[in-house]
């Protein structure tokens, strides 16, 4: 079990405190609720012991029913749940609230992290980190408002009350008792809580096996491995058995223990009580009010183990969620950056290098320019650096030398959001969102109208396919778009790109996954497209840019040749005119 130290523990503590400030005065007023609640129950002990003593008294014959004590008792009891429900109702904005703008924070938090972050990320792991972060607000809000402040307050009141109206030893051994019980419940929990921890990683792993075989389902019936994966999991589950064994017996350790304490603490309480009484320093009802303190105490602590292992795992939780937190993003806007204002949209690469790792240059001295309104393709082998071009168009990182201007325009120097508005991309690999085609469509303009949409999708060549679903517009993609072919999906992806309308385009090798028909229709549409529009083309197919108004062909983070098609099918031995031979020999 990962563990923190006191001092992070505080530290994580303080961070809440700017979620719970704007609700200060509920907060405030749920604390108050809390007290009166306190006394409220109290005042339960303090009431029985007058009704018992008034009907105890010897010295007269008849006895009278305390009407007004039996009504102040009940009204205590009535007045304890009262403000206990009222602190519940007043705090539950607070909790809530301060759960939803932490979710919302590590949300746009991770959306400002660069992309090389999210290229190592491990998506369900943040997820879990997220989500139990977020509900570990609300464990340590809960407790500590509802358990472990209401106790400790009641806790004192008992104490002073003993203090003040009888012998030393009753405050003494209620506070030794307490302290035993702590001290005992804390390090048994901290010893069970390994076993526990071992049976949650062997459910999770268990969990992540089964989903994985199921996942794979295809996979595992082509090799016959059926039984395999069986056995794979009820090895892990051997595990959880035997921790989640080891933790029940544990649990029943401390269980025993705690009532014994408490039994031990009680008895001698009674006896020091039962003395009082027999010796004619303490009434019945004293003896009553004493048993009736100690048991409201306790019952309350009888929750501790669960509420510090619930704690542990809290605190634990957040410092994960406020870990991811504390990541900077690589790329940030500048203080001095201003909007990027399109104009024409010419594109101008200056002597620009880029490197993952110094060891490793992606891209050296790259220069170029994209006229307005003109087209450039990139062709090259695969890791030439073409892809990494069109990211650092975009700025999704920072180039290492050299610059990258956009109308003059470093975007080193603008705003990220502003120049990422201006330029549209298909990419290679489209991934859409699990809803329908619509909304994946409208997302690159959600304000656009629905005959805007339909405008987009004809042009993309997709708009008659959609009205053969039998829910049209309306059909759900499935997760990453897997209920739509390779096809389907980049036509999509076109038709978002052609609803943004931007300035500047970017196809990365946006019809790879087309067969050749539809390749021939997409290709006049993108043509009319990118008519008005500055192009910048990443193509494997070479017959798709022909007619670019220049070619650059890549080759190990260099630009190698550079011209028109006809140019670049003229230069003896050319490494675009070998390209060119084989995939017209590979299409015929």
């Amino acid at each position: 079990m990962k563990t923190i130290s006191s001092a992070h523990s505080r530290q994580h503590l303080h961070q809440l405190f700017p979620y719970l400030w704007d609700y200060r005065g509920r907060v405030l007023l749920a604390l108050i609720f809390l007290v009166l609640s306190k006394l409220a129950n109290v005042g339960v002990p303090i009431i029985l012991k007058y009704i018992v003593d008034a009907l105890t008294q010897t010295h007269t014959a008849t006895h009278t029913l305390p009407i007004a004590l039996l009504t102040m008792y009940g009204v205590l009891r009535l007045s304890s749940s009262l403000f206990n429900e009222l602190r519940d109702a007043v705090f539950a904005k607070v909790r809530f609230r301060a759960m939803r703008q932490l979710s919302n924070h590590a949300l746009t938090h991770l959306h400002k992290l660069s992309l090389r972050f999210h290229l190592d990320r491990q998506t369900g792991a943040i997820s879990r980190d997220v989500e139990r972060g977020t509900r570990s607000v609300s464990t340590i809000l809960n407790y500590m408002i509802f358990q472990i402040i209401p106790t400790f307050a009641e806790f004192l009141f008992i104490a002073l009350i003993l203090f003040m109206q009888y012998n030393l030893h009753f405050v003494l051994t209620t506070i030794i008792t307490v302290v035993i019980y702590v001290a005992f419940t804390f390090a048994v929990t901290e010893w069970r809580m390994e076993f526990r921890y071992h049976a949650n990683q062997m459910e999770s792993q268990a969990n992540n096996q089964a989903i994985d075989s199921l996942v794979n389902y295809e996979t595992v019936k082509y090799f016959g491995n059926e039984a395999y994966e069986v056995q794979r999991y009820d090895q892990t589950l051997q595990q959880w058995e035997e921790s989640s064994v080891k933790s029940q017996t544990s649990m029943s350790t401390l269980n025993f223990g705690q009532s014994a304490i408490i039994a031990i603490g009680v008895t001698l309480m009674m006896i020091f009580a039962s003395q009082g009484v027999v010796k004619g320093e303490m009434s019945l009802g004293d003896l009553v009010l004493v048993n009736a303190f100690l048991l409201q105490l306790f019952i309350p602590l009888n929750f501790l183990g669960i509420v510090y292992r619930s704690l542990k795992y809290a605190l634990v939780d957040m410092e994960l969620m406020f870990k991811l937190l504390a990541n900077q993003p690589e790329i940030q806007d500048q203080p001095q950056a201003q909007p990027f204002i399109i104009g024409k949209g010419e594109i101008r690469f200056e002597n620009v290098s880029f490197h993952y790792q110094p060891a490793r240059p992606i891209l050296q001295n790259i220069s170029f320019t994209v006229p307005a309104g003109h087209k450039i393709a990139l062709v090259g082998a695969s890791g030439a650096g073409k892809s990494t071009i069109a990211r650092l168009l975009f700025r999704f990182y920072e180039v290492t030398g050299g610059r990258i201007l956009i109308d003059g325009q470093d975007t080193h120097c603008v705003k990220q959001a502003s120049l990422r508005a201006a330029i549209g991309i298909v990419p290679q690999d489209t991934v859409l969102f699990n809803d329908t085609i619509y909304y994946n469509i409208a997302y690159a303009r959600p304000g656009a109208t629905r005959e805007e949409v339909i405008t987009a999708a004809k042009l993309a060549n997709i708009h008659y396919f959609i009205e053969s679903l039998p829910n049209g517009y309306d059909t759900m993609v499935g997760e990453r778009g897997l209920k739509l072919s390779g096809g389907e999906k980049q036509r999509v992806a076109i038709a978002r790109v052609i609803l943004k309308r931007p300035k500047i385009l970017v196809f990365d090798e946006a019809t790879s996954s087309l067969d050749s028909k539809s390749e021939q229709a997409i290709q006049t549409a993108l043509a009319e497209m990118a008519a008005n529009h500055t192009t910048l083309v990443i193509a494997h197919r070479l017959s798709t840019i022909v007619d670019a108004e220049q070619i650059l062909v890549m080759e190990q983070g260099h630009i190698i040749e550079r011209g028109t098609h006809a140019e670049l099918l003229s230069i003896p031995g050319g490494v675009y005119a070998h390209l060119w031979t084989l995939q017209q020999e590979e299409r015929e």
